[in-house]
C-alpha cells in the first residue's frame, strides 16, 4: 500500500535441503521481517510441521518496499503449499489473501482491506481471503468472492474440503454504525441560548461546504456551535461514504463497518504538520484527510503554529494534498470544511463592551498576524459571536433544533447535487470558475451591489469567486434561482471587516 493506493505482491516460498534457516527477500520492514517468528509459531501451535531445512520468502515485485503484518498469512500458505502440506492448493486461485497471524495461529484482521479488495477487483482476481473482523470491509467491494477463516487451521481445513465455508450473515452495510470519531450527541442547537446571527452563518456553511471562522471573547459559546455544527450536517452519499472509509482503512482507524456518518476531527493546537496534513517516511492520510466530506475543527485558532497553519492553504484551495517523500509522491483528498474559532485578541476581551482589553497594541497584532491573509482569504465567512446577554441565558424558550436546520440543509445539498452531478462535485464550495458563469446568475440589482461592494472593498479574485459561492448557497436556502441583491448582501457581511 502506498498512499491511497495498493499493488499486488506475489509471496513465493522455497523449502530447500541445507541447514535450518528462515528468510525473507524482496524489501521487507521491519514487520515483515519479524513475520518469520509468529509464522513459524503460528503453524506448530495449529498443528503442522515446520520445515527443519531451509526456507526463503521472495516477495515479489522485489523492488517495492514491504510494510506490515498483512503478508503473514500468505506467508504461512506459501510454506504449507511448498512442504506439501496443503493437498488441493487450487482453492487458492486467483484469491488475495490478507491477514496477520497470532502466535496461536488466530488470523488478526489488518488494515487497508477496502483498497486491497478494490485493486484485486481492478487486476482481475476473482476473490479475497480475510479474517472474519475484516468482512464487512471486503463486501464493499463487488462482486468479489469474499472468504474469511478464523485461524490457519480453519483456513487449511476449508482448503482440503475444497470450498469455502458460508459467510455469517452480516448486520446491513448501509445501517451499519460508524465508527469513525463524530461529534456528541448530545449537541444540539436548541440548548444554545441566543447566537442567531452565528446560527444562521453556520447554517449556511453546512448547506454549501463554506469554511467559517468564529471570534469572540471566552464564554460567547464559540466551542459549543462547532461541536453543535456536525449536527446540521446530513449522511454522506454513498460515493462520499466509501471514499470516507477507504482513507479511515489506510489510517487503520476501521474495524469492519462502512462509515455512515460524517467525520468531525478537532486536533489540539500543539499538532505537528504532518499530524495536521499527513506525511511520514511512507506517507499516511493527517487530519485534514480524516476529515474528508466532514468537519475539521481547530479551537483556538491562533495558538497554532502558523507554519502549520500555512499548510492548510493549498488543500483548502484545491480539496487535496500532495505528500512528496524519498520514496515517491502520494495524493490524499481533503476536502473538508474548516470550522475556526478564536478569541479577538490575546485576553479575548477586545470586542467585548463590558470587560476592558488589557493587551497592547503590539501583542494584539502580533496574536492576530497569527492567522496570514491567504489563508483568512480562503474562509468563507467570518463571524463575529459576542457575549450572550442574560435575557437569552435565562430564557426557558428552546431555540429551533438542529434537526429543522438539517433538514433545510439536506434540501439544499439534495439540490446541488442534482444540479452537479455531472460534474463530480456535491456543494456549492466545490464550483470551478467555469460553472459559477453558468450557475451563479446575478439579477440587475445583485450585479451593481457586487460591483460596488468589489470597487470599494478591492476585493481579491478568490474572495469575489467565494462570496458569490455564499450568495449562491442562500439564494438556494431561500429557493431561489438567481442571486439577488439581498443574497449578495448577507454574503458580504460575513467578508466585510477582513475583505
Amino acid at each position: 500500500m502506498f498512499g491511497l493506493s495498493a499493488t499486488p505482491v506475489t509471496v513465493e516460498a522455497d523449502v530447500s535441503s541445507g541447514l535450518p534457516r528462515f528468510q525473507i527477500v524482496g524489501l521487507p520492514d521491519a514487520a515483515v521481517s519479524e513475520a518469520k517468528d509468529r509464522v513459524r509459531a503460528a503453524i506448530k501451535n495449529s498443528g503442522f510441521p515446520f520445515p527443519r531445512t531451509n526456507v526463503t520468502i521472495n516477495l515479489a515485485p522485489a523492488d517495492t518496499r514491504k510494510q506490515g503484518p498483512l503478508y503473514d498469512l500468505a506467508i504461512a500458505l506459501a510454506i504449507l503449499g511448498a512442504q506439501g502440506t496443503i493437498i488441493n492448493p487450487k482453492v487458492l486461485d486467483g484469491t488475495v489473501v490478507i491477514g496477520e497471524l497470532s502466535l496461536d495461529g488466530t488470523i488478526r484482521p489488518a488494515r487497508g482491506v477496502l483498497l486491497a479488495s478494490s485493486m484485486a477487483k481492478r487486476e482481475g482476481y476473482s476473490g479475497v481471503l480475510v479474517a472474519e473482523e475484516n468482512i464487512n470491509e471486503a463486501r464493499l467491494v463487488e462482486p468479489l468472492q469474499i472468504s474469511s477463516a478464523r485461524s490457519l487451521k480453519d483456513c487449511i481445513d476449508q482448503i482440503e474440503i475444497g470450498k469455502w465455508r458460508a459467510l455469517p450473515v452480516i448486520i446491513d452495510l448501509d445501517n451499519a454504525p460508524s465508527i469513525a470519531p463524530v461529534h456528541d450527541r448530545g449537541d444540539d442547537f436548541a440548548l444554545i441560548a441566543g447566537q442567531l446571527h452565528a446560527k444562521r452563518a453556520l447554517e449556511i456553511a453546512a448547506a454549501g461546504g463554506h469554511n467559517i471562522l468564529l471570534s469572540g471573547p471566552p464564554g460567547s459559546g464559540k466551542t459549543m456551535l462547532a461541536r453543535a455544527f456536525a449536527t446540521l450536517l446530513p449522511p454522506p452519499t454513498v460515493d462520499e461514504s466509501i471514499e470516507i472509509t477507504s482513507i479511515h482503512s489506510i489510517a487503520g482507524l476501521l474495524h469492519g463497518k462502512r462509515i455512515t456518518n460524517r467525520p468531525f476531527r478537532a486536533p489540539h493546537h500543539t499538532s505537528s504538520g504532518i499530524a495536521l496534513v499527513g506525511g511520514g517516511t511512507q506517507p499516511r492520510p493527517g487530519e485534514i484527510s480524516l476529515a474528508h466530506r466532514g468537519v475539521l475543527f481547530l479551537d483556538e485558532f491562533p495558538e497554532f503554529s502558523r507554519s502549520v497553519l500555512e499548510n492548510l492553504r493549498q488543500p483548502l484551495e484545491d480539496g487535496t494534498i500532495v505528500v512528496s517523500r524519498a520514496s515517491g509522491s502520494v495524493m490524499f483528498p481533503a476536502r473538508f470544511m474548516l470550522v475556526a474559532s478564536m478569541n479577538p485578541c490575546p485576553c479575548g476581551f477586545i470586542s467585548d463592551p463590558g470587560i476592558a482589553c488589557t493587551c497592547t497594541p503590539g501583542n494584539i497584532l502580533k496574536y492576530q498576524q497569527k492567522i496570514s491573509g491567504p489563508l483568512l482569504d480562503r474562509i468563507d465567512l467570518r463571524v463575529e459571536v459576542p457575549r450572550v446577554a442574560f435575557d437569552d441565558l435565562s430564557s426557558v424558550t428552546p431555540g429551533e433544533s438542529s434537526a429543522a436546520i438539517c433538514k433545510r440543509v439536506t434540501d439544499v445539498r439534495n439540490v446541488t447535487q442534482h444540479r452537479y452531478a455531472a460534474f463530480g462535485i456535491f456543494t456549492n464550495a466545490e464550483l470551478k470558475p467555469a460553472l459559477m458563469k453558468k450557475w451563479c446568475t446575478l439579477t440587475n440589482d445583485g450585479m451593481a451591489l457586487l460591483k460596488s461592494a468589489v470597487d470599494r472593498l478591492h476585493m481579491s479574485a478568490r474572495s469575489y469567486g467565494r462570496i458569490l459561492k455564499v450568495a449562491r448557497t442562500i439564494a438556494d436556502l431561500a429557493q431561489e434561482e438567481a442571486i439577488s441583491a439581498a443574497h449578495l448582501a448577507e454574503a458580504l457581511q460575513y467578508r466585510i471587516r477582513n475583505a
